[in-house]
């Protein structure tokens, strides 16, 4: 049956972009956007953390990069970082909140993604948050005949006097990690970027500077802001059945997450969009200048990581397709 088309709706889009690796994934996504949502008629920010005593070395993209960005329309926005920087990159997406336009919604995506459809057409209820389904049971890892996933995550919640139960899909079993709500924080979005965001850093501080009994063995680096997501985005009323399935993730968005990945497990379709918004002359030059792209898209190493694999019947586990590539010596980050 094909889907009721949705109403358009009007909200901001923003990534990271920083210095190396991140600048060159929002040059890509911004171009994937024009491409794949011409008529899109948000406002792209690409938040870019300025220099401070939070980052050892200057974090602010190169010239060419923020020129070829600009050039397709988005805007930078720069933010300071008072938190976490460089010891902990990933609060990038918590602290760059606070410099979106107050009460406007917004879609946060991780930089390392392609749109490869019409965001416009997402039904998105920004008064009901949710974040990325597409993810593995990385956190947390109860040790033996200790604390559970269960004892774990309702520490969290009675911290912030939250709902647990609420939060459980009881459909899965007892200890099992997807009974408890848990996401990959590849996208996230709500009706306000500061009220979020401020609930966010809150929780993420809270939890950083006074680690409960029931963490004492679980790492929080870098999973951070995957565990305090779930809190935030239940503690506004959203959960894991806030979007329909199949947009995000899906035939609209890939969080291709680097590119052996992309070439190893995604589909043609994603493939055609990626070479294609990367074939313009003015956009080839400035990404050549970042190795992994070079070699994978314009050199052709990409072709050579997919040939490793049937994507039809690929490894169960995303671990199992990184050590097959980096066996191969096609890894590259």
């Amino acid at each position: 049956m094909a889907r009721k088309p949705a109403k358009k709706q009007h909200f901001n889009i923003v990534i990271v972009g920083q210095s190396g690796r991140l600048g060159y994934e929002a040059l890509l996504f911004v171009a994937s956007l024009r491409h794949s949502c011409p008529d899109f008629a948000g406002r792209v920010f690409v938040a870019e953390p300025q220099p401070g005593d939070l980052w050892p070395n200057d974090p602010r993209m190169k010239d060419d990069v923020r020129e070829a960005i600009e050039a397709l329309g988005a805007e930078i926005l720069p933010f300071h970082s008072q938190h976490f920087g460089h010891a902990y990159a990933y609060g990038n997406k918590i602290e760059l909140l606070s410099a979106l336009p107050k009460g406007e919604p917004f879609v946060f995506f991780d930089s390392d993604t392609l749109v490869t459809g019409d965001l416009a057409k997402v039904p998105f209820d920004f008064d009901r948050p949710s974040a990325s389904l597409r993810r593995e049971g990385t956190w947390p890892n109860p040790p033996l005949y200790s604390v559970g996933y269960g004892e774990i995550w309702e520490s969290m919640y009675d911290r912030f006097g939250l709902d647990f139960e609420s939060s459980l899909d009881l459909s899965e079993p007892d200890e099992y990690w997807q009974r408890y709500l848990y996401f990959n924080a590849g996208y996230f979005y709500y009706k306000c970027p500061h009220e979020f965001g401020a609930r966010f850093l809150e929780y993420a501080l809270s939890i950083k500077r006074d680690v409960p009994p029931q963490l004492a063995c679980q790492s929080l680096d870098p999973w951070l802001d995957q565990v305090v997501l779930p809190l935030v985005i239940h503690s506004f009323g959203g959960g894991r059945d806030a979007l329909p399935t199949g947009y995000l993730d899906g035939e609209t968005t890939c969080h291709y997450r680097v590119f052996p990945m992309l070439y190893a497990r995604e589909s043609a379709a994603v493939i055609e969009t990626l070479e294609t918004v990367a074939a313009p002359n003015k956009i080839k030059k400035v990404l050549k200048g970042y190795d992994p792209i070079k070699r994978n898209v314009y050199q052709g190493r990409g072709e050579k990581v997919r040939a490793l694999f049937d994507q039809d019947n690929l490894p169960r586990r995303e671990q199992m397709i990184r050590n097959r590539i980096k066996s191969e010596g096609f890894w590259m980050r």
